[in-house]
């Protein structure tokens, strides 16, 4: 039988480069492997929340996902588990399952440790020509936090390194300077811990917890975006309390701050005054170091033409690289051979793409000939059921598959719609796929059509 913690890792990994960031960090992020036997999962999640999220949410894909990696036959059951568990041979379900119960204590996130990934580490980073100033950013600020650059920005498209650096900063920080408080957050925890302080009336006690801290990390402030006032507010008044104090901030966002229109001015500001940098997608050379990186790591044996096919293959996205790997091991070990070209195309059959130039007319034109509409009615502004939901797919597309298009670029090619509407499209179809196989079913058909995979 195949060992649990590679079932677990793949699926991971599959979950990740299949869940939009804020999914990922809201939800599926929290999950643990309590068993795997006999074609069984058991997940747990840390709470009943989690747990009925997760049932409400994303089941469906969780379950898509484990049949990809372990075939048809298998079985998803969730259950409350408090401890992380990876290996199922040495851990006994009864020592992490509990008997739930309820609290209306406040017990905000900020209150355990860091959050930081102890894999995630300047050493374990591979630096190239497309992250370099970054990481040069990210070492000096580590080195000499509130005096080098602050605050710092790093934008650059999912998957590229950006939250690698924010724990990487955090760690060193840690390991050289224990005396200093550090705190790695994405900005939808930021926004979890202030709705459950406004609801239980403790925001004076968050307050401190925030600003308590010497080094704040606030990864993917891009989803600030549709949130409402009071809650960049109160982003505001923690950056002005921390920068004032001499404290380090670092923040990432897929965008530069010049192209997050849903923020305040001042905030945007404020960001501008330090140093914003940008990491680009890798070139080949540096996408196959990542790979041996990744492969050494997990003491894996990578042969070179394999490591050439999966970097030709994933050009823009360092975590479907690493992913690779990790899917690659499961699927050697799984049917006990080694890794080789052979296995890598039989297995790997989802991965990446090849280099095909795509434009906005080409994917309205994908869309208007998938769904039976004229793409002058999708750029339109009918509101009929299914002109919406075709609009809401090639906002969608284009967003996901053009990286330099920002909202408002895209609400210029929908006839100059205002670029919150797109906002508002774009989430409305993030938000639907974890949990309507239908679509999507529909945006990978789109997806591999318009990156030539699959003409139909």
């Amino acid at each position: 039988m195949a060992n649990g913690d590679d079932v677990w890792s793949a699926l991971r990994e599959s979950l990740r480069g299949s869940a939009s960031e804020a999914v990922w960090s809201a939800g599926l992020n929290t999950l643990r492997l309590v068993d795997y036997h006999d074609d069984e999962l058991v997940i747990g999640a840390p709470n009943q929340i989690q747990l009925q999220r997760v049932q409400q949410r994303y089941l469906p894909l969780i379950i898509e996902q484990a049949k990809q990696i372990i075939g048809e036959d298998v079985r998803v059951s969730l259950t409350i588990s408090d401890q992380p568990m990876t290996n199922v041979d040495t851990v006994t379900t009864p020592d992490v399952t509990k008997t739930v119960t309820t609290t209306t204590t406040y017990a905000p996130s900020v209150d355990r440790p860091a959050r930081l990934d102890p894999r995630m580490t300047f050493d374990s980073f591979v630096p190239g020509s497309s992250n370099r100033l970054a990481f040069a950013a990210a070492q000096s600020v580590a080195e000499t936090p509130g005096r080098a650059y602050n605050p710092l920005m790093i934008y650059g498209n999912s998957g590229l390194g950006k939250t690698h650096l924010l724990h990487a900063i955090g760690n060193y920080v840690h390991e050289n300077y224990p005396g200093r408080k550090v705190l790695y957050v994405s900005t939808e925890t930021f926004l979890n811990d202030f709705i459950r302080a406004i609801q239980t009336r403790t925001q004076l006690a968050l307050h401190e917890r925030y600003r308590e801290n010497d080094v704040l990390l606030i990864d993917d402030i891009q989803f600030m975006e549709t949130r409402g006032e009071t809650f960049h507010e109160e982003i505001f008044h923690t950056y002005n309390a921390l920068h004032g104090d001499g404290k380090q901030i670092v923040l990432t966002s897929d965008r530069s701050p010049r192209d997050l229109a849903g923020i305040q001015e001042r905030f945007r500001s404020r960001l501008l005054q330090g140093l914003v940098t940008e990491i680009d997608q890798p070139d080949l050379e540096t996408r196959i170091a990542i790979l041996h990186a990744k492969a050494e790591g997990e003491g894996v044996d990578l042969p070179r033409d394999v490591a050439e096919w999966i970097a030709h293959r994933v050009r823009d996205n360092i975590r479907e690289l690493e992913g690779s790997v990790t899917m690659l091991r499961a699927f050697a070990n799984l049917r006990q051979e080694p890794i080789s070209l052979d296995l890598a195309k039989s297995h790997l059959t989802n991965l990446g793409h090849e280099q095909v130039t795509i434009k906005p007319e080409t994917i309205l034109d994908a869309v208007s000939d998938y769904y039976g509409l004229s793409v002058a009615d999708i750029r339109g502004s009918k509101r009929l059921r299914p002109l919406v939901h075709a609009r809401h797919v090639a906002m969608y597309l284009i967003r996901e598959l053009l990286n330099n298009y920002s909202y408002p670029m895209i609400a210029r090619i929908f006839d100059g719609r205002n670029h919150t509407t797109v906002i508002s499209g774009v989430e409305k179809i993030k938000e639907q796929l974890p949990v309507n196989g239908d679509l999507l079913a529909e945006i990978n058909h789109l997806k591999r059509r318009l990156q030539g995979e699959g003409f139909e």
